[in-house]
């Protein structure tokens, strides 16, 4: 996924836009950015993330920024961003969050009315700057975004930083939140609202879904108004967001309770010393599992975090496999002898997972009881940049489905049945996964009790992942 902050304010808001882009940096493992208006042009700056932190990168350009009172910021899964363009609207600077699923077939209309592409993104067209070019084709900034937001196929959550404010655009079904704050020196435009408080500022508003303002260091205009239908996704509580950020009114933490508190309502496990959870994400799930449980809450597992600040830097997989085992290490004084109940965000491809159950068996864990706060990711994502490994293939779900029927060829209907949790079907399938990841018993969340977790009606998030409901057009 990506993350973003801008601000625009009557004094010099670099530190803030420093600051408060580092605060997205778990959303973004590849790439990050920032651009100002320093009064005179613009100043961009962009660097790789994947040998260094963004503050220790990005620190020693904050002095050719000082001065400026717009500027925007982003960390990003993909691309490099911001994009700076000189167009008839005015040169302005562009970040987006989200997936253009249909980039070949836009760069072909684009290439046709012989307007070039300048920026590659491993070797690719940089989807941020195909983004800017369609803003760019408007007669005006609400016309452009308006184009965006009727061409791309997939979702694209964007700011744009012009010489007078920043225009911020929430995509067209809400996938991914865009949030205001306010200061008595201006606002700020942020993706998660964990950014906004140490840095001063008091969250004011949330983007409704296509909805898109413009913000100066005086107040938000609204360009264009936010459309009826919503699907923000329900990862952003399972496991992307910050615990401490709030969406659509909902505290991420809080919803992690709940998820694992439903899991426990519904678990028969009786002989059981406590839960423990999959540093960072699971421990949230573990705490409203314990709760639920009334057992103890015990850390199995340590983050090291010192020098080990995230599991997937290197580009190369097997690297990143083995970063995301240095990092966790088991704690004896609690796994010898333990039965435990281990929670988890989810599973994507079941390698890091299998390799944390060995570890705990060999640190001296009796049982190992897997427990994941959603259900099996069935569909990959097509609407957000979340993982390369949420591809069809590396799905650890479908790996055991083409095992199970002996055919790479699915029907929907075949698929939908794996997806029923009351199927024979569904049982079949966490048994083999329970079997490969060599856990003791392996349950999985239920949609409906995930949905109800998180609090809003189904209608309004994007289940996708799970059973491939979604607004698509």
């Amino acid at each position: 996924m990506s993350g973003f902050f801008g601000c625009v304010s009557k004094r010099d808001c670099v530190a803030d836009v420093f600051y408060g882009t580092d605060y997205h940096s778990h959303l973004g493992t590849k790439r990050a950015g920032m651009a100002f208006w320093d009064g005179q042009s613009f100043v961009r700056t962009i660097h790789s993330l994947e040998s260094a932190y963004f503050r220790n990168k990005f620190e020693g350009d904050l002095p050719k920024f000082a001065g400026s009172r717009l500027g925007i910021g982003v960390i990003s899964d993909g691309e490099s961003q911001p994009i700076t363009l000189t167009s008839h609207l005015g040169r302005f600077s562009v970040v987006t969050i989200g997936r253009v699923d249909n980039i070949e077939e836009l760069t072909g209309e684009l290439l046709e009315r012989k307007i070039n592409f300048a920026e590659l993104s491993g070797s690719k067209i940089n989807p941020t700057e195909l983004v800017a070019i369609l803003v760019s084709l408007g007669t005006d900034f609400r016309e452009g975004i308006e184009l965006v937001q009727r061409k791309v196929k997939g979702s694209c959550t964007m700011m744009i930083l012009t010489e007078r404010g920043i225009y911020a655009v929430r995509d067209r079904f809400g996938r991914t939140p865009v949030l205001i704050g306010k200061n008595g020196d201006g606002y700020a435009v942020a993706t998660e609202s964990s950014a906004f408080a140490n840095l001063e500022y008091l969250p004011c508003r949330e983007l409704g879904p296509g909805e898109a303002v413009f913000v100066t260091e005086n107040g938000t205009e609204q360009v264009i108004a936010p459309g009826r239908r919503k699907q923000i996704c329900s990862f952003m509580w399972v496991y992307y967001g910050y615990p401490s950020s709030w969406y659509e009114g909902i505290n991420v933490e809080d919803a992690r309770y709940r998820c694992g508190a439903a899991l426990a309502g519904r678990d028969d496990l009786k002989e059981v010393d406590y839960a423990a959870g999959i540093p960072d994400s699971g421990i949230g799930h573990a705490i409203g599992y314990a709760n639920e449980k009334r057992i103890p809450y015990k850390r199995a597992f340590v983050k090291y975090t010192p020098t080990w600040p995230r599991s997937f830097m290197p580009q190369n997989q097997n690297m990143r496999d083995l970063v995301a085992k240095m990092k966790l290490i088991p704690n004896e004084a609690f796994t010898k002898g333990a039965k435990m109940v281990l929670l988890d965000d989810s599973i994507v491809r079941g390698t890091q997972l299998k390799d944390n159950i060995i570890k705990l068996t060999e640190s001296g864990a009796d049982k190992i009881h897997i427990r994941i706060a959603c259900p099996p990711l069935i569909y990959p994502c097509v609407f957000l940049n979340f993982s390369t490994s949420r591809s069809t293939f590396d799905l650890f779900t479908r790996r055991v489905i083409r095992e199970l029927e002996g055919t790479e060829e699915f029907s929907e209907e075949l698929l939908q049945e794996y997806a029923d949790p009351d199927s024979e079907r569904h049982a079949r399938m966490v048994e083999l996964m329970r079997r490969t990841i060599g856990a003791d018993t392996l349950r999985f969340q239920r949609l409906d009790d995930l949905v109800k977790a998180i609090g809003l009606p189904k209608e309004e998030l994007c289940t996708h992942c799970w059973d491939n409901s979604s607004y698509m057009e």
